[in-house]
């Protein structure tokens, strides 16, 4: 069995090169650092997605402690920007806001193809796998090939899908979805809505009515709401997070599609300017590749610092 690292390693491999051939190349065989070598480590920064008011921040902490004496090798800047990555990572983690005597319900919103309906599927396995029982909603009315996709998913996972025909009102869905888990006793709901532009205004406050439908029917409901995002958008990320937050009060962020990118620091660009945490990584197309997020094995992923890191 994989070890959990080595999971976030391999996931992670296109971000960690890039950032190890950028950052490696920069210091390599300077004697004395000048404002021209903060600036190159500024650009790989970027280049990777961090985040330009991030990676300001972490060139700064750089720049001082180097000033001051402390660092003086490529080992050692990767080893203080993990740390600082860690720290950055951490600052809105928390648990799942999960219903400790009821039903928890959770939105998965985002925009089209970011892996809302995969994810989905995927959750309900690992929920399951731990004797939750999960229900799942078919929100997404306007492409049958969603729901008939979420279907698979309820199959292979043995979940109770709730859909509706094509066109259907997504509101309807999330009314019948909330009665029937209620029915059924189930610990988790988990409403798959469809794929929308986080610019699309109309589109947007159909999103808003259905949670208003939810706390309706289930008082404190939804008790999470999830923002999928491919990772390979780099920062275009953070518009779409600013939009759904807006109309759709987002509480978490799960990263999809990690493996296939060198833009995995965008996880830590939503983090610096964002409030709520990053809950779960997509690493694979498996059940077991959606994996809780852990900020230290994120950053140490990326920056090869899988050891004891220095103060």
């Amino acid at each position: 069995m994989k070890s959990l690292f080595s999971i976030f390693k391999k996931g992670l491999q296109k971000t960690a090169t890039s950032v190890s051939r950028s950052v490696g190349s920069i210091f390599s065989d300077i004697e004395k650092w000048d404002e021209s070598t903060f600036e190159d480590l500024e650009a790989a920064l970027i280049g990777a997605d961090f985040g330009t008011e991030t990676t300001i921040q972490l060139v700064d902490d750089i720049r001082d402690r180097y000033e001051r004496g402390l660092i003086k090798t490529t080992d050692d800047v990767n080893q203080i920007i993990s740390k600082d990555i860690c720290k950055i990572l951490n600052k809105n983690q928390r648990e799942i806001a999960f219903e400790p005597n009821g039903l928890t319900v959770i939105f998965m919103v985002g925009v089209n193809g970011s892996g809302k309906t995969t994810t989905s599927g995927k959750l309900a396995w690992q929920w399951k796998q731990e004797g939750k029982k999960v229900s799942l909603a078919a929100c997404d009315t306007f492409r049958a090939a969603a729901v008939e996709q979420l279907k698979l998913w309820g199959d292979r996972v043995d979940c109770h899908v709730v859909a509706s025909k094509t066109g259907a009102d997504p509101s309807s869905v999330v009314y019948d979805a909330l009665e029937s888990a209620i029915a059924r006793e189930s610990d988790i709901l988990i409403i798959d809505t469809a794929g929308r532009q986080h610019n699309k205004k109309g589109l947007m406050e159909e999103l808003a009515k259905m949670k208003r439908t939810a706390e309706k029917i289930c008082p404190g409901a939804p008790h999470e709401v999830w923002l999928t995002i491919d990772a390979g958008i780099g920062t275009n990320a953070l518009l779409q997070t600013e939009g759904f937050t807006k109309y759709a009060g987002v509480t978490g962020v799960i990263l999809t599609k990690i493996d296939g990118t060198g833009k995995g620091g965008m996880a830590v660009a939503i983090q610096g300017k964002h409030d709520f945490p990053v809950f779960f990584a997509g690493f694979g197309e498996q059940p077991e590749d959606l994996q809780p997020f852990d900020s230290k094995m994120f950053s140490e992923a990326i920056f090869g610092t899988h050891r004891e890191s220095v103060q």
